[in-house]
């Protein structure tokens, strides 16, 4: 069974994890009411996608 013969000092730990990190989302600006919004998904505040109004908002 293999097993380490040196533990694995916190450099070269933080070195190989420096890829797992968390990434912002893809937000733009929605171009009929100018909020947020995820890119490519319908708004959530107006209910309008590509211009076009897809969801009626009560």
């Amino acid at each position: 069974m293999a097993v380490p013969q040196r533990r694995t000092s916190k450099t070269r730990k933080r070195m190989r994890r420096t890829h797992f990190k968390i990434s912002a989302p893809g937000m733009v600006e929605c171009p009929q009411c100018h909020e947020m919004k995820l890119a490519h998904r319908i708004c959530k505040n107006c209910g309008s996608y590509k211009g076009r109004t897809v969801v009626e908002n009560n």
